[in-house]
């Protein structure tokens, strides 16, 4: 997995980063991704995601993570890119650490955990999974469960 991070205003550590490249490269392995499959997460304060968030969401409040897929089912990009030798390119997340913190708290779990959580959520989220339909729903939250435990972040 090519995974480019973002992280001008350092909000993660060097071990949070780890984490977050290695639960990548763990989720890109179960879902049998190519090796050369590209992505990028930024990492944002509350205020920033909460401007990109009203921008294309009209949802005026900060969230933990926001997802920009570049495939879409039915638009052939993935197709276009394997006849022309370029590397798929899934899409870009955007992720607020201290909102994860907050969750965190809420869940009553560590940071890691929803920080995890996040990050493999949102990278469903490109891999085309969603959570609108309960039957969408349950497929996606095991699968994320299954990443999560892999990598030893339970609950």
């Amino acid at each position: 997995m090519n995974l480019e991070i973002y992280d001008e205003a350092k909000l993660l550590t060097a071990e949070e980063t780890k984490i977050v490249r290695d639960l990548i490269d763990l989720a890109a392995n179960k879902l049998e991704l190519a090796e050369d499959t590209e992505m990028s997460i930024t990492f944002m304060t509350p205020q920033e995601i909460q401007a990109i968030n009203r921008k294309y969401r009209q949802v005026d409040r900060p969230t933990d993570v926001i997802s920009f897929a570049i495939e879409d089912e039915d638009d052939g990009i993935e197709a276009l890119e394997s006849e022309l030798g370029v590397p798929r390119n899934i899409g870009d997340l955007m992720i607020a650490p201290e909102i994860a913190k907050e969750h965190a708290q809420q869940y009553g779990h560590s940071y890691h955990r929803e920080l995890g959580y996040t990050v493999v959520h949102g990278f469903l989220h490109l891999n085309g999974y969603d959570h609108i339909q309960p039957e969408d729903e349950r497929k996606m939250i095991a699968r994320q469960e299954e990443i999560l435990e892999s990598y030893g972040l339970t609950r």
